[in-house]
């Protein structure tokens, strides 16, 4: 059901602090702590002596306590110390986790360790740069599949009606928009434009257009879970096609990381970057006020679209607006079939 031989966000680098942090993914259980040398490691979520939670204990030095026996493991997964107990079997191990701390995010590898490729990881160089894009991080829980957040995200059209008090705009616009798609190794990117429209509230408080805007949407996916947005506004005629010139508009940079902690629920890691104001920290809590608005009445979609399907599992139609969906859809299970063979032939 899930791709393991890829990089997953498994949480917010702020979120590993001095407790050590448990986390469902993929259906494993995770116990994440950072050592007193700074670094964060992953390991199974459960002591091997008599399996309580490794997360239910404490961090010592660069070693994670079980809070039961004190038996202690480091960052490798290895046992390194048994109180009272000079002999440590070499057997005497839990799982560990290729971990990376990045761009203020924890990733993780969930395959073969051998496999992990620390260049592979889809960089948002954005979160460092917090002169010129200020921002805030998020993570939420969604009871709903994974792929229907990435879906959700895919197709835009749902902008104006899920959406219309925040950054929806006119419903027109949206399913009249121009748009382009592009197939990736990974995934897909897609561009629409929404020229000579109706600014949505948000826009307009965050840089008082005077009338209507030109309106751009650029979006990558990154198989299996991760998607970089760039949206933002210029007046009518001022430059919003031309790449290098987006500049005294509206302008949010948005990165979402999805993972799926099980067929039914799953971590929604998203963060909201603007590149307007950046001098006056008010704006940064109003545009991530509404991002947050805007995210609830998504998950409140999603979560009631899981049930129905649940209930009722049938094909569903594409429309136009669902190309950039598709084509994700098919890179992921492409992916998802080639790892299955390979486990299949090894």
């Amino acid at each position: 059901m899930f791709l393991r031989s890829a990089w997953y966000v498994a949480a917010w680098s702020s979120e590993i602090a001095a407790a050590p942090l448990a986390r469902t993914l993929l259906g494993e259980r995770l116990a994440f702590f950072r050592g007193e040398s700074g670094g964060v490691a992953a390991v199974e979520d459960r002591c091997c002596h008599r399996g309580l939670p490794l997360s239910l204990g404490r961090v010592r030095g660069d070693s994670i306590v079980c809070g039961y026996h004190g038996v202690s493991y480091d960052a490798q997964g290895r046992c390194d110390g048994i109180p009272g107990q000079h002999h440590v079997p070499p057997a005497m191990r839990v799982r560990s986790y290729p971990v990376v701390e990045q761009d203020e995010l924890v990733w993780v590898w969930m395959g073969d360790v051998g496999a992990a490729d620390r260049d592979s990881i889809p960089a948002f160089p954005f979160h460092t740069d917090p002169q010129r894009w200020p921002h805030r991080t998020q993570w939420q829980r969604l009871r709903c599949d994974y792929r229907l957040v990435i879906d959700n995200l895919l197709d835009l059209t749902h902008l104006a009606f899920v959406h219309r008090k925040t950054i929806g705009g006119d419903p027109d616009a949206h399913t009249q928009a121009k748009f382009s798609v592009l197939a990736t190794p990974r995934g897909v990117k897609f561009v629409r434009w929404l020229l000579n429209s109706v600014p949505p509230p948000t826009y307009v408080d965050a840089v008082h257009f005077p009338g209507r805007v030109d309106r751009w949407m650029e979006f990558e996916f990154v198989a299996p879970g991760v998607v970089n947005q760039f949206t933002g506004a210029l007046n009518v005629g001022e430059g919003a096609y031309e790449l290098g010139k987006r500049e005294g508009g509206f302008a949010l940079r948005i990165f979402h990381g999805v993972t799926p902690e099980s067929a039914d629920s799953c971590h929604y890691f998203w963060s909201g970057c603007h590149g307007y104001r950046q001098d006056e920290p008010r704006v940064t809590d109003e545009i991530f006020a509404a991002l947050e608005a805007t995210f609830a009445e998504d998950a409140q979609v999603l979560e009631a679209q899981h049930a129905s399907l649940r209930a009722r599992p049938t094909p569903l139609f594409s429309t136009t607006h669902d190309r950039a969906r598709v084509i994700a859809e098919r890179a992921l299970t492409k992916l998802v079939e080639e790892e299955a063979k390979q486990v299949s032939h090894s």
